[in-house]
């Protein structure tokens, strides 16, 4: 296992070091990348405790089908230094190999011992080398003491211990090894319990199950190696042992590498306990408080999204060409916690197609697949700089997506396009073939297309669009996420915003009632404001965005711009807003009224909310308190 910042608990994870890459089928992700040090980009973070720790390495992998979560565009390969093991306290050289998965084990076996290294080992992994015909010390014969409590007992023993921690360089410390009898390790291989994939399984794992499946011995033995990596050479990863064998084979020697070595078998602990406290927090219940004030104790609610300390394990899978601007670095990361896995999102899209995703395109992307996953009809959305500028439902998706880009056609082109529907040949040569309906000739331009699903033919043709579009299939992301967001020295946690017209009620509050073809269309223009950034302003009808307006300082301008672009449509449209209108008379309010609008949407709130209600009274329009506001900064 190794992830960057802390990626899946298990053996067989991606490697920060070098690692192959697999392709299965046309329709699957690449499960590996190629990885090697670089001092200029971060490759790994923790983040916990109000504290971000980065390290640097780059990723490769390959392919033209891939999925967000393994991408990378570098082909940077690391290079074996010439090196050298210092020899045992005995002269003789040993490896220790404990292993819980055991994949290309002959291959290190045989190839330390073809190099003279003496091999110690555990339980299974000492049966497996004795099969493969490699010889074996066990490693009771060291310790001279029995696996014992099931074995959660092997090799916590300062026969193991001290062979692995002793610096050669200290003459008390080599002298106590001869005193005790005990010779040094020059070689520590060792991976853990796969604690990430049996607690992420279908059907989960019962409590006593998952505590048996926390490694305590590895750990140790990885952190010991780690900590005197000038003497003592440590993997944690398959993909490491055709380098290993190879430094070994050299003559000379390479603390930088045994560093790195060291660094990713931290960084594969630190992966380990994040996985398994995350687990921990959501096995306990009830309410606890904290010490910090006896006669105030603070209750710690919502345990389950907010622990008091907490750990997002990141992976570094690209490194990008640049960050929203191009003076500026960037990386791509995946979300490794336990709460992610199979939960969808662009992160773990496949791209089918197309130039690497950069920076602004992930962002695209995520909002215009949030927005368009939202919608229960066939829908179609476009976005540009993360601003849904064109929204429609409708039966036939062929009209949803020309209404979607009629909506602002001038936004739309060079933007995203996002369907929640599978693209079926028909819909991938209306995408191809759709001229602006600006002028009615230029070929409208994407730079990604996504969906949940797409037919062969249907891919095939979007493909022939353009060498550079992005073509991406998506999982819809789960309800109840836990969203995160930086500000400076610290982090930002809160529930995501999943709420939606069903769930929850618009209360009349005017003297008009409206009709439900008025209803409807003020949920639609509710649930497309929802994704704008405030103040932000929706102008909708017939499950059509007419107009919109987002991100101005106040709210009357951003209104402004959702009537310039609705024109005359807006007559008999519902309008939505993000948050309460503070002014009716002679603003927003009485402005909508005499440009046309028939509904509005609104959370309510205001000290003037009266105001807000005899001005749609005194123009006829129909108005909606929904008590629940849609800020997105």
């Amino acid at each position: 296992m190794f992830g960057v910042g802390a990626a899946a608990p298990t053996s067989t994870a991606t490697s920060a070091i070098t690692a192959a890459t697999t392709t299965t089928s046309a329709h699957t992700r690449l499960h590996s990348i190629n990885a090697t040090t670089s001092s200029n980009s971060p490759s790994s973070a923790l983040i916990g405790c109000g504290r971000v720790q980065f390290c640097s390495l780059r990723l490769n992998c390959g392919g033209p089908i891939k999925a967000m979560a393994d991408t990378n565009t570098n082909t940077d390969t690391i290079s074996v230094p010439n090196s050298a093991s210092h020899p045992s306290a005995s002269g003789n050289k040993q490896a220790l190999i404990s292993l819980s998965d055991k994949k290309d084990l002959a291959f290190l076996g045989k190839g330390l011992q073809e190099l003279g290294y003496t091999i110690v080992s555990t339980g299974g992994t000492a049966s497996a080398l004795e099969s493969a015909g490699v010889s074996v010390t066990k490693v009771e014969q060291l310790t001279s003491f029995p696996e014992m409590l099931d074995g959660r007992v092997k090799t916590l023993h300062p026969s193991i211990h001290g062979g692995i921690l002793a610096r050669r360089d200290q003459k008390h410390h080599m002298d106590d090894l001869n005193k005790h009898g005990i010779a040094t390790f020059d070689v520590v291989v060792v991976n853990l319990y796969p604690f990430y994939n049996k607690v992420t399984s279908t059907g989960g794992i019962e409590f006593e199950d998952g505590i048996e499946n926390i490694d305590i011995g590895g750990p140790a033995m990885i952190r010991a190696a780690a900590k005197n990596n000038k003497d003592v050479l440590v993997v944690v990863d398959p993909q490491d042992y055709p380098l290993l064998l190879e430094f070994l084979k050299g003559g000379g020697d390479d603390q930088l590498f045994r560093r790195r070595l060291a660094w990713k078998a931290f960084q594969h602990v630190a992966s380990y306990d994040s996985a398994v406290a995350e687990w921990l927090w959501k096995q306990t219940s009830g309410i606890s408080t904290s010490s910090a004030d006896d006669d105030d104790k603070v209750p710690y609610l919502f345990q389950d999204k907010f622990p008091p300390s907490l750990t997002v394990p990141l992976e570094r899978v690209s490194s990008l060409r640049y960050g929203e601007n191009p003076h500026q670095k960037a990386a791509f990361y995946v979300d490794k916690r336990l709460a992610e896995v199979n939960a969808g999102g662009i992160a773990t899209a496949i791209q089918h197609h197309g130039k690497s995703m950069s920076y602004n395109n992930y962002l695209d992307a995520d909002a215009a697949w949030n927005c368009v996953s939202e919608f229960k009809n066939p829908t179609c959305v476009v976005v540009k700089h993360t601003n849904p500028c064109g929204v429609a439902s409708r039966d036939d998706i062929l009209e949803a997506y020309r209404l979607a880009v009629k909506a602002d056609p001038v936004s739309a082109f060079g933007g995203i396009v996002a369907f929640n529907v599978e693209i079926d040949e028909a819909l991938a040569k209306e995408i191809r073939e759709f001229r602006s309906p600006t002028d009615g000739e230029t070929r409208m331009f994407y730079e990604i297309v996504v969906a949940p699903k797409y037919t062969e033919k249907g891919l095939e043709i979007l493909q022939k669009k353009s060498k550079s579009l992005r073509i991406l299939e998506a999982q819809k992301n789960e309800k109840g996420k836990l969203s995160l967001r930086q500000v400076g020295g610290g982090w930002l946690a809160q529930d995501s915003d999943d709420l939606t017209p069903q769930d929850i009620q618009f209360n009349v509050v005017s003297e008009k009632a409206p009709q439900e073809s008025e209803l409807r269309d003020a949920e639609f223009a509710w649930l497309c404001v929802k994704h704008v950034k405030s103040n932000a302003i929706v102008i909708a009808k017939n499950n059509c965005m007419l107009g919109m307006g987002s991100g101005q300082p106040n709210r009357v301008e951003s209104l402004r711009i959702a009537l310039k672009k609705a024109g005359d449509e807006v007559k008999g449209a519902a309008l939505a807003s993000d948050a309460f209108f503070p002014f009716a008379w002679k603003d927003a309010v009485e402005i909508a009224c005499e440009n046309g609008v028939s509904i509005i949407a609104e959370p309510g709130g205001s000290i003037r909310d009266a105001d807000a209600v005899d001005c749609c009274n005194k123009y006829g329009v129909s108005l909606l308190f929904t008590n629940v506001r849609h800020f997105r900064h």
